[in-house]
């Protein structure tokens, strides 16, 4: 019998408010608007967070960090994401590769793109090349159109050796 495959995928909105900078994607962005959250409200790393536990069949980030516990009031998502893959390495699941869709009319991910991919890529353990990043508009419709929210969408392929 072959290496075990799952794929997980992950989502998460937050809430945008004026003043700055937004963080996203373990990178502080120049923005005139923040995200809003119990965390640092990283939606990116947070819809990553969620995949990857989903896809080792691990639960969700919710129950890592519940924001009923004022521990995680303010905490830094990359934390949240390593101690993550952390358990999910625990359990043998290595990462084969992350898709992932930044829905933002504003700002542009291209420009960020690379950075945000080494970033991610350092708190995982894994070469950026590993990590698809896409960022979407909403055509200036919707939540995301308006500029009130910004929502991730992350897929997460995880290989386990077979027994």
């Amino acid at each position: 019998m072959g290496d075990e495959l799952r794929i997980g995928l992950g989502h998460d909105t937050h809430r945008i408010e004026s003043g700055g900078p937004l963080r996203l994607g373990g990178i502080d962005i120049e923005f005139d608007g923040h995200l809003v959250g119990h965390s640092d409200a990283d939606v990116l790393l947070h819809a990553i967070t969620d995949a990857l536990l989903g896809a080792a069949g691990l639960g969700d980030i919710g129950e890592l960090y519940p924001d009923t516990d004022p521990q995680n009031q303010g905490r830094d998502s990359a934390d949240m994401l390593g101690r993550a893959n952390q358990i999910v390495s625990r359990e043998r699941w290595t990462i084969v590769n992350l898709d992932c869709v930044v829905l933002a009319e504003r700002p542009k991910i291209l420009p960020y793109r690379n950075s945000i991919q080494q970033r991610i890529g350092k708190i995982l353990e894994i070469p950026p090349e590993r990590i698809g990043l896409k960022g979407k508009t909403g055509e200036q419709s919707g939540d995301v159109g308006q500029g009130r929210i910004i929502q991730a969408i992350c897929n997460c392929l995880l290989r386990r050796p077979a027994a």
